[in-house]
């Protein structure tokens, strides 16, 4: 038609048509008019074929597919220029029609206009960050994007955030998947009528422009797809075509954008069949449609399906209604078409898996299934684009555009029908995907958003039969690794398992479609309909029974196996999802009465596929020996749904129940795996390598536990209460191997245990005896009840934090159940249980999280033993639970010793189940109970407390559930003798309690003790004990006769079950060769279970007739034995309480008890048992003395730690004032003296033998973070809020040299400041020395270590070997006594002026470098050390590089950094004094010593010596800086701290006392001064006059010179003369409201721009001369360093308000030589006045260095910058990083940003910390510190509610700014400790 078309217009309009095609002149816009007009006139036959003939030309497929194809397609389609241009036309073209001539942008504006978006439907893909609130939610799949959430209410919701794995969609503003009240404010319900019609003609063009375009796009993708050749799909080619296509795809996705009118013109294109018809039929005579609908038949067919041509046979093929029959028909082919084409694949599949001797096994079935699989039939584009897209294997793109289109209602059925139609194709791709991971995220990206809704999942499994696909497509998936089953009959065995080792099972193929599975039978409308189809639930059970007994264990009993295979965890997880999973979904429908009718189907056909399971292995009543697989799950859905039968659903247990033999069958394989476990906990299994530890851990892991475990125990539990007792408790026995061992000799043989498993095996029966008898989880306990035992359970092996209990807890698996973790109820029982642990800070800096730990009352009332046993997966956690009881006990005051296990009180059972407790009466158990009593205290080897406890426990056990039958105990004597065993007359435990057994015929080994010594006892046995005993030999030959017996009732009709007649004794249980050592001897016994409790009393408690009835003081104990004083104790207060109980449930057991404990017999063999008990207690004797021993040596031991901690590590307690500065030692010593921690030898530090500290050298910007307003620097968390670091303190620094090396020279500006606010060296030591020369060999023995350290030896860095403190080099200690210091401070009394002269003399005399000794080298190195500590761009400031005065400026700024630093750890003030933490293990009087040393070596040119300045009087000659020289700095302009480390450093060292004062005083003037001038300036000019006028009245007082006033004025009029204070009309430089100037004001700024240069003083003097520092308030802290540093004199009273300016002492005369300083300022200002008054003003308050402060909630920073873009590459950075120093934003790892093989974070932390930095990455809320070439974790300062971190953001819960911990960080940045306290260090190696 198409092309009839194309020739009818061109009959008629040959011009337009043709120029339209060529593209030439005419414009597109103007044609897309002409036809719009065309179409909207009422006959618009002719506009619509016009058009049709232009797309036709336009949209051709011939010409861009050229370069796709290649080849021989190339030349069909005859060329076509580049293909890129031909496509950007076509685009274009479309984007014009759409438009209608106008632009494409309005038009898109237009229709969205008419968007009634009432959902939101925002698409992402992996990696988006999305929200999920479980509080809104319906389904719990529910989803939503970022902005929905913000902008909807979820305040005290139970919401997180997550990273999406697939990908998926928001649900916002749909009502099905989530309450409308979560909605946010854009979707809240839009009612329709407020959104105008669309009018027609806007998309009218789109109707007809659309069609062809997605026409195009299908033939594009025909001719793209190449069936891949054999050797599988080449991915290359499908991605070219793809990559090609990209534009055409993303303008369809941009369609979909632009709201509900296009989605529904393009719902319309896509579902249109007539539309489709039409153009791809390949009718006509267009060849290259022809030719494109061959491709797309062939794809069919190689996909194995069929295109069904003839009607007819689609007819017959319709899924009929009956059920699906699918049948195992052995090892033969399968049968019809399915079978040739299925098998094709398979072998070509086999060849690949390289398995030869694996045998398939196919299964038949019906047409049914076969229309299932095999035929597609497509009707319309969007079944053929589906088709295509999962042919490409869901290209992201295509995926994002058909999920883009959801939010239109009727596109959303008509795909959801599209993709059921195509399930079973989906699977067959997914299993040959090569990444079938990506694969099947897309997949479920798609599925999840269609099956999560409920009334669509119904509406598709009503139409297309929904549930039949998905079952029969998981049924044929798993077909295809189908292996022979091992288990029980190896060769006969018809049963088939899935082979775990295929990369299906092994990669979790299956996921995709086991996922939507348990998606929609979430639903209860769906659920219903399968568990309603027969059908299906016997298909299901076929699927199931796949799983049955895969991963068969084999113990090895020869060698260790040499191949681990780790397919188990492929088995474990295959059970949980395929099997366990559906089986809660489904259980979660039957919650009540209603539903009992799906209960019934469910079980009668698991018991079906069970039975099926026995017959095909044929499997009659003996599992086979060591062989266990942990996978049942027929036996666990019988079991579950029994649960929930009795449970909910009020049904009658025996109804559901099987015959006693099937029961006998059921119970084999689960207690099989029960014996198994205790037999791998007794390393019976060690031959099969860890793996098989690992399958027994797993198997009780808390994800597991309740899929496994659980049901396999409640169904030992329903088989134990409807079997007989003898037999269970027989099987029991035998299945743990420990039959043998139950026997009164002391010897035995045991034909099937090695002796040393014989105890652990005997504990793992005993054991597993308690937990079944004990455990009540399916038995009655509600589930709040459950949920607490649980809870009490984990928190008893240990404290836990909040996530980690959520993870522990086992909640129902099937996460659609809504049964949610964290529920009210989960926090309700939380809090009842246990308190919370609020997280701690230790002084080492390891961080806690909030942990909850378990309240007293429940150590007291609920610990149960029992519950912990069974939930721990490693033994320890037991061992942990009786620890932390212990402590509790001992803590409360209620026990002292070592408990035993509580015992617990337990629910009461639901009827149905009172059975159970048969076994607690039953003769067989009280034999065994009996024996092992006797066993116990004749001391027999091989058992053990935990024996004795577990039989208490169960004797325990059956006082508490005793049957109430026993009225009377005399009539239970005469009664029948069912039995003929005469161990014990009836069944009651209370009863046979107090039978005493005389005599017992044992069979032992000929060697055994009894032979000899019991022969006369058997001759002269009396009639009675001959009665007693009439043929029990022993216990094992009972459990064989009863065995036999019950065989036979069994096989014989009930009815004659009375006659039988007791066998003779069989030997069937010895083993063949060892029948002849056995001999049968008579043990003379004459003990009850009473007597031998008694006696058992005695034996624990070391004490002969230690038992007395507690009763006869006081009769009312009987009534109520629940008394608190036996709730506790040890194995005594076990027996007493079992005592106890017995006596108060009958009176004749109570006049035994009484009777015993008169005879007061001591135990049997009377020499035995005290030579045993001496044994014991002198063993006991032992241990207590080793004991004692042991806690002595700690104790001296810690002790010893302790005096060591407090001298060496004295962190933080200054009290103990153990100076660690090494010049401070006691006055009488005469030199000081060092103690070597490598050799331990102690003596001075010599020129050969020098000794050194062990010093860490690092660079630090800390001090360059000081800024000056006290406002704190806030992280930005919006575009507006940026950091601008041009307040810092290292900026001001930096601004003023670059200043003053404008207009000075060089080498004076180097003089007139410090460096090092960025970039500076630190050195901080631990305190301790050693030899240089003993480092040396140390730190070779470390190079050669070749243990991986967290250090790099080659760059110096070592451990310092006593304290373990990290450090990098060795600071030398300058020999010298200390003595001379106390000679240097005696004061002298010479006057200022002699001691100014001798000043400069000292400084004039050269610094020669003293002689080449060990020392002076040792010196030399550590100054290279220093310098090589920081970056040459923080050592060089100079002009010319490498000019000494670099050196110089250097090393005293050194100085300069660790005073102001060690000012900032004592909080930026000395009012606190004292030698504070930091002083006690300083290092800077060593330090002085090497840099005064060094800087000796430059002489300052005397000439330009600044001392001549401060105390000499000059000639003035304007110094008028011509062109070639540069003026020096004025005085005035100089920093005046720097002034003094020079002055003191240019001394010859040790400086003496009076000389450091007057520095100091000279010094202070010229500060003074400076204060001043800088004052001057500040103020207004009326100001300025009024103080000159002021002071000029008071300048000829006596004082004048130490009066501020005076000299104020003085200094403003000197420096009125030049021009500093012109210019100011503009610049009102009035920096404080003039009133604020008042005397006080102006005192305290003066002394304010004072101080920071005596707290630096004060600090050097402090460790110059080792004098203390005194404490005082902060508001005279001015004077009392004044007076501490000599300045104040000492006469001067403190009555009226201090004057600072009484410190001046002034050198010359004061106003001489003020005149002089301000001459050098005022010829510069001359020239210069801005800079010259910039110059004055120094900034000297700075406030202490801070981090950034960061906002409360963490969401905030995280919304912001995980979408930020990169500002190099403008992309998202994949791990975003923030710096918390300076708030830079960086990229960790990102490859984009490196700079020479640096990355960003590496570098940056070069930049802003001179090596160290520290950054919170964003997407996982950790802070990490980079420190040099090193890097850690440090943790993270955001925790959740709960006090916990959640790194890497895995559980998404709000988290909160935690201060404390944001502290800790910032003091460890402050005080340069993180090298210290982290100690998880690794290399970044320039990688982060």
């Amino acid at each position: 038609m198409a092309a009839a078309a194309a020739a009818a217009v061109g009959g008629q309009q040959p011009s337009q048509s043709e120029l339209a095609a060529s593209g030439l002149a005419l414009d597109k816009a103007a044609t897309a008019a002409h036809l719009k007009a065309a179409l909207s006139r009422p006959d618009n036959r002719a506009g619509a074929e016009e058009l049709q003939a232009l797309l036709e030309r336009v949209l051709s497929a011939e010409r861009p597919l050229a370069a796709a194809a290649g080849g021989e397609d190339a030349a069909a389609a005859g060329g076509g220029g580049g293909p890129g241009a031909a496509e950007e036309e076509a685009l274009e073209w479309c984007k014009c029609l759409l438009a209608g001539g106008g632009g494409y942008d309005e038009f898109c504006a237009a229709v969205r206009a008419y968007d009634p978006a009432a959902l939101c439907g925002l698409v992402w893909t992996a990696n988006f960050v999305a929200y999920r609130c479980r509080t809104c939610g319906i389904s719990p799949c529910m989803s939503l994007c970022a902005e929905c959430f913000h902008q909807g209410d979820h305040t005290g919701h139970d919401f997180n955030m997550f990273r999406s794995q697939a990908g998926g969609a928001c649900d916002c503003g749909d009502s099905n998947v989530m309450r409308e009240s979560g909605f946010c404010k854009r979707h809240q319900i839009k009612s329709s009528s407020n959104i105008p019609c669309v009018p027609k003609d806007l998309l009218m063009m789109s109707e007809f422009v659309l069609p062809r375009f997605i026409f195009c796009l299908i033939q594009y993708l025909r001719e793209g797809y190449n069936e891949p050749a054999a050797d599988g799909p080449s991915e290359k080619d499908l991605n070219k075509v793809l990559q090609l296509l990209e534009p055409q795809i993303s303008f369809l996705e941009d369609l979909t954008k632009m709201g509900g009118a296009m989605r529904s013109v393009l719902t319309q294109v896509l579902t249109n069949q007539q539309n489709y018809k039409d153009l791809t039929s390949g009718l006509g005579e267009n060849a290259c449609a022809k030719k494109s609908h061959e491709k797309y038949l062939i794809a069919l067919k190689s996909s194995g399906l069929t295109y069904p041509e003839d009607k007819l046979v689609y007819g017959v093929q319709e899924p009929s209604a009956g059920t699906s029959s699918l049948a195992v028909q052995g090892f033969v082919g399968a049968t019809g078409t399915l079978g040739q084409v299925d098998s094709s694949d398979e072998d070509d599949q086999d060849g690949s898996q390289g398995l030869g001797k694996r045998k398939r096994v196919k299964l038949s079935s019906g047409t049914k299934d076969q229309s299932i699989m095999d035929v597609l039939k497509h009707k319309s584009f969007l079944e053929e684009l589906l088709f295509w897209t999962i042919k490409y294997e869901f290209p992201q793109k295509m995926v994002t555009f058909l999920l883009n289109m959801l939010p239109d209602q009727e596109y959303k059925v008509a795909f959801t029908k599209t993709f059921v139609q195509h399930y079973a194709f989906i699977m067959k791709t997914l299993k040959k995907s090569h990444e079938s991971d990506t694969m099947s995220n897309r997949i479920v990206h798609i599925s999840v958003q269609l099956f999560s809704n409920e009334e669509l999942a119904r509406q598709v499994t009503e139409e297309c039969q929904l549930l039949d696909i998905m079952v029969t497509v998981l049924l044929y998936m798993m077909e295809s690794c189908l292996i022979k089953s091992e288990l029980q009959d190896e060769e006969n065995s018809l049963h088939v398992v899935v082979n775990c080792g295929e990369a299906l099972l092994k990669n979790n193929t299956y996921w995709p479609l086991v996922s939507d599975f348990i998606n929609i039978l979430s639903h209860q409308s769906v659920a219903k309909r399968f568990l309603e189809d027969h059908g299906l639930l016997v298909t299901w059970m076929n699927f199931v029974s796949f799983f049955q007994g895969m991963n068969l264990n084999k113990r090895e009993l020869n060698e260790h196996v040499e191949f681990e295979s780790q397919t188990y965890y492929a088995a474990f997880a295959a059970e949980l999802e395929a099997c366990a999973q559906p089986m809660w979904g489904l259980l979660s429908h039957c919650k009540v009465r209603e539903t009992q009718e799906y209960t019934r189907n469910v079980v009668r056909y698991c018991l079906e596929a069970l039975q099926d399971w026995f017959d095909a292995i044929n499997f009659v009543d003996e599992p086979a020996p060591n062989q266990v697989t942990f996978h049942l799950p027929l036996h666990r859905y019988y079991a579950m749904f029994l649960s929930k039968a009795v449970k909910c659903q009020e049904l009658d247990l025996d109804s559901v129940l099987p015959d006693q033999e099937m029961l006998m069958k059921l119970m084999i394989h689960p207690l099989q795996i029960q014996a198994s476990l205790a037999e791998i906990h007794s390393n019976m299994w060690v031959r099969n390598g860890l793996q098989i530890k690992g399958q027994a851990m797993t198997y009780v892991q808390s994800h597991f536990c309740n899929s496994m475990i659980d049901p396999d125990i409640y169904l030992l539990q329903v088989c134990a209460s409807r079997l007989d007792p003898d037999y269970f408790i027989s099987s029991v026995f035998e299945r743990f191997k420990v039959v043998d061992l139950l026997t009164m000799a002391s010897q035995h043989q045991n034909t099937v245990l090695d002796a040393e498993h014989e105890r652990s095996m005997l504990e793992g029966a005993l054991t597993f005896l308690v937990i079944l008898l004990s455990l009540r989880l399916h038995l009655g306990m509600s589930d709040d009840e459950i949920l607490r035992a649980e809870m009490v359970a984990q928190l008893c092996m240990n404290d836990r934090t909040h996530s980690s209990l959520l993870d522990l807890i086992p909640e129902n698996p099937n996460p659609k159940s809504g049964i949610i973790p964290g529920s009210y109820s989960f926090e309700s029982v939380l809090s009842a249980v246990a308190d919370f642990k609020a997280p701690v800070f230790e002084p080492g800096g390891s961080m806690q999280q909030g942990m909850y730990t378990p309240k007293a009352e429940v150590w007291d009332q609920e610990f149960d033993p029992v519950m912990v046993i069974l939930r721990t997966v490693y033994r320890r956690d037991v061992q942990s639970a009786m620890d932390r009881y212990t402590a509790f006990l001992k803590q409360s005051g209620k026990f002292p010793g070592n408990p035993w296990p509580p015992y617990k009180k337990r629910t009461s059972l639901h009827p149905s189940y009172k059975g159970l407790m048969r076994l607690l009466h039953c003769k067989t158990l009280h034999i065994v109970l009996f024996t092992l009593l006797y066993k116990i205290l004749m001391d027999h080897q091989n058992l053990s407390e935990h024996v004795l406890c577990m039989v208490l426990y169960l004797i325990e056990l059956g006082l508490e559930n005793s049957a109430d039958e026993e009225s009377d105990e005399e009539a239970s004597v005469g009664g029948p003798e069912r039995c003929h065993d005469s161990w014990f007359p009836g069944s009651n435990l209370v009863s046979n309690m107090r039978h005493f057994i005389n005599y017992v015929r044992v069979r032992v080994p000929e060697t055994a003790p009894e032979v000899k010594r019991d022969s006369p006892a058997s001759t002269s046995s009396d009639n009675l004990g001959s009665l007693h005993n009439s043929g029990t030999a022993q216990v094992f030959s009972l459990v064989a006769e009863r065995r036999k017996k019950f065989q036979e009732i069994i096989n014989r009709s009930s009815s004659e079950a009375n006659q039988v007649v007791r066998p003779k004794t069989s030997n069937k249980w010895s083993a063949p060769g060892s029948a002849p050592q056995l001999t049968t001897a008579i043990l003379e016994i004459k003990e009850s279970i009473l007597s031998l409790l008694i006696k058992l009393h005695h034996k624990l408690s070391g004490k002969q007739n230690s038992y007395y009835p507690p009763w006869l003081d006081d009769i009312e104990i009987l009534i109520q034995p629940e008394i608190p004083k036996y709730s506790h104790g040890d194995g005594i207060t076990a027996v007493e309480r079992i005592l106890l109980k017995a006596a108060s449930q009958s009176r004749m057991n109570k006049r035994i008890i009484e009777e015993i404990c008169r005879k007061v017999t001591p135990p049997v063999p009377p020499k035995k048992v005290t030579a045993a008990e001496k044994k014991t207690l002198d063993k006991e004797e032992r241990r207590q003395k080793a004991r004692e021993r042991q806690q002595k040596l700690l104790a001296e031991f810690a002790s010893r730690q302790k005096s060591f901690m407090e001298t060496a590590m004295d962190v933080d307690s200054p009290e103990n004032d153990i100076p660690m500065d090494i010049t401070t030692a006691e006055p009488q010593v005469s030199e000081a003296v060092y103690d070597c921690v490598i050799c331990g030898q102690s003596g001075p530090s010599s020129e050969d033998r020098p000794t050194g500290l062990v010093v860490l050298l690092q660079a630090s910007s800390v001090l360059g973070q000081c800024r000056d307003n006290v406002e704190p620097k806030k992280l930005p968390i919006t575009e507006e809020e940026q950091i601008y670091p041009w307040d810092t303190c290292a900026a001001v620094h930096d601004v003023r040299l670059s200043l003053l090396q404008r207009y000075f020279k060089d080498s004076s500006c180097l003089l007139a400041v410090s460096i090092g606010w960025e970039g500076g060296v630190f050195v901080q030591t631990c305190g301790h020395t050693l030899h240089i020369d003993c480092h040396k060999s140390y730190m070779e023995s470390l190079r050669n270590d070749q243990v991986l350290q967290g250090f790099s030896v080659d760059k110096g860095e070592f451990t310092c070997p006593l304290c373990r403190q990290f450090a990098n080099s060795v600071l030398p200690c300058y020999p010298g006594s200390n003595v001379e210091n106390n000679l240097w401070q005696r004061p002298s009394n010479k006057s200022i002026h002699d001691l100014i002269k001798e000043v400069e003399e000292l400084q004039g005399r050269p610094g020669a470098f003293p002689s080449e000794t060990n020392l002076s080298k040792e010196m030399e190195s550590v100054m290279k050390d220093i310098k090589n500590t920081t970056q040459k761009k923080y050592r060089d400031y100079s002009k010319t590089p490498g000019s000494p005065d670099n050196d110089f400026l250097f090393m005293y700024s050194v100085a300069r950094t660790n005073l102001e630093l060690e000012l900032i750890h004592r909080g930026g003030n000395l009012c606190s004094g004292g030698a504070s933490t930091a002083g006690k293990r300083s290092c800077l009087n060593q330090l002085f010593h090497v840099l005064a040393l060094h800087m000796r070596l430059y002489s300052i040119d005397s000439e330009y010596n600044p001392w001549r300045k401060l105390t000499q009087l000059g000639e003035m000659n304007p110094q008028l800086g011509n062109e070639e020289q540069q003026p020096e700095v004025p005085i005035l302009y100089h920093d005046v701290t720097s002034l003094l480390l020079i002055q003191i450093l240019m001394m010859p060292q040790p400086l003496r006392k009076d000389h450091f004062t007057c520095i100091v005083k000279v010094l202070f003037t010229l500060l003074y001064t400076q204060a001043l001038a800088a004052l001057s300036v500040k103020c207004s000019e009326e100001d300025r006059s009024a103080w000159k006028h002021e002071g000029t009245l008071k300048k000829n007082t006596c004082d004048a010179e130490k009066s501020y006033e005076v000299l104020l004025s003085f200094v403003i009029s000197e420096l009125s003369k030049g021009k500093l204070y012109h210019e100011e009309g503009t610049q009102e430089c009035a920096m404080v409201n003039p009133t604020a100037w008042s005397p006080e004001f102006m005192e305290k700024y003066l002394q304010d721009f004072c101080l920071p240069f005596l707290r630096i003083t004060s600090l050097l003097q402090h460790h110059l001369f080792g004098e203390d520092l005194p404490s005082c308030q902060e508001e005279e802290e001015f004077s009392v360093l004044a007076s501490c540093l000599g300045l104040l004199p000492t006469f001067y009273q403190t009555e009226h308000p201090f004057i600072s300016a009484s410190c001046l002492d002034w050198p010359v005369p004061a106003f001489d030589i003020i005149t002089q300083w301000c001459f050098e300022i005022k010829s510069f200002t001359e020239r210069h006045a801005e800079q010259g008054k910039a110059l004055l003003i120094q900034e000297s308050k700075w406030k202490l260095p801070h981090l950034l402060q960061l906002p409360e909630n963490y969401n905030t920073i995280f919304q912001y910058y995980h979408r930020k873009t990169c500002s190099v590459c403008t992309k998202v950075p994949k791990d975003p990083a923030v710096c918390l120093v300076c708030g830079t934003f960086v990229c960790l790892k990102g490859s984009c940003c490196k700079q020479q093989s640096y990355c960003e974070c590496v570098l940056h932390s070069q930049n802003c910390g001179a090596g160290t930095g520290i950054f919170l990455l964003i997407n996982a809320s950790v802070i990490i510190i980079i420190r040099g070439h090193r890097f850690c974790l440090w943790g993270s300062v955001y925790l959740d509610a709960h006090g916990e971190e959640d790194r890497d953001l895995r559980r998404g819960k709000p988290l909160y700014i935690c201060k404390e911990r944001y502290k800790v960080l910032e003091q460890q940045w402050i005080s340069h400790t993180f090298d210290h306290i982290n100690k998880r260090w690794g290399p970044h190696y320039n990688a982060l």
